[in-house]
């Protein structure tokens, strides 16, 4: 455990020393800003479009972060030849992974949290209403969300030649699933067979990242989730992630360091 945790804390100064999140949030949050200052034909409803814009952003923006920071750990490590003697420490390939998807998860989690306040804030500055628990709801379910694509795009990058294409690849299946994803079971069903069943497996196997997507309940003011149904969402994150890593260990273990 202490060989993770050291891991992970070593991802997250990395982070934190590059600008990709600087950038991110300041572009973010220039955006928030600005269209929170707008007032268009002083209807209150419009409050609810811009809040769905700068929830979008923070969305693409988290996104990117877990994406790009995620795909070039282990790359990183081969070419600058750090992973031999991160191995001879002794530190397990298991470790390796479980620290490199801790910290980027943590990583994540800390930005995340920084732009719902930042967002959070600005929101509650115009609408005068401070819904604590959606926040939390919407908070913590999009950082499972963020857990199963991290694991995804370690897996992918032990697959994948670049850092690059591991990152573009990713970044399309998981905003593929986000749009479609919920259509392709009623696509499969207009089918015959076999495409039918070959579709409808696809759609069942696949990780439906859209269960995360809870952005109506901080948009529209929505009741909360069910307390049990958020709990099973996070159990079916927690699968999914711990899938993805195991594939990604048992790649990692069969792959040549050289």
């Amino acid at each position: 455990m202490n060989n993770i945790l050291a891991l992970a804390i070593v991802v997250i100064k990395e982070l934190y020393r590059r600008k990709d999140f600087y950038v991110l949030f300041v572009l973010t949050g220039l955006l928030t800003v600005l269209l929170g200052s707008v007032n268009l034909f002083n209807d209150d409803k419009i409050v609810r479009y811009l809040k769905e814009i700068c929830l979008l952003l923070i969305w693409v923006s988290c996104l990117v972060i877990a994406i790009v920071t995620t795909a070039r750990q282990i790359p990183a490590e081969r070419e600058n030849r750090t992973i031999f003697p991160l191995l001879a420490k002794p530190v397990s390939r298991a470790q390796v992974l479980l620290g490199k998807f801790t910290g980027c998860w943590l990583t994540c989690g800390l930005a995340l949290l920084i732009f719902y306040l930042f967002f959070g804030v600005v929101s509650g500055t115009r609408e005068h209403h401070w819904p604590f628990l959606n926040y939390f709801q919407a908070l913590w379910l999009h950082w499972w969300l963020l857990a199963i694509v991290i694991a995804m795009t370690l897996l992918g990058s032990l697959i994948f030649a670049a850092p690059s294409s591991n990152s573009t690849i990713i970044f399309i299946i998981v905003v593929g699933i986000l749009l479609l994803g919920r259509h392709l079971g009623k696509v499969a069903l207009q089918l015959p067979e076999p495409s039918q069943s070959i579709v409808y497996s696809g759609y069942m196997a696949m990780p439906h990242l859209e269960f995360f997507d809870v952005r109506d309940l901080i948009i529209h003011n929505r009741d909360l989730i069910a307390w049990w149904a958020w709990g099973m969402a996070t159990l079916y994150a927690m699968a999914y992630s711990a899938f993805f890593l195991f594939l990604a260990w048992l790649a990692f273990r069969k792959k040549a360091l050289n």
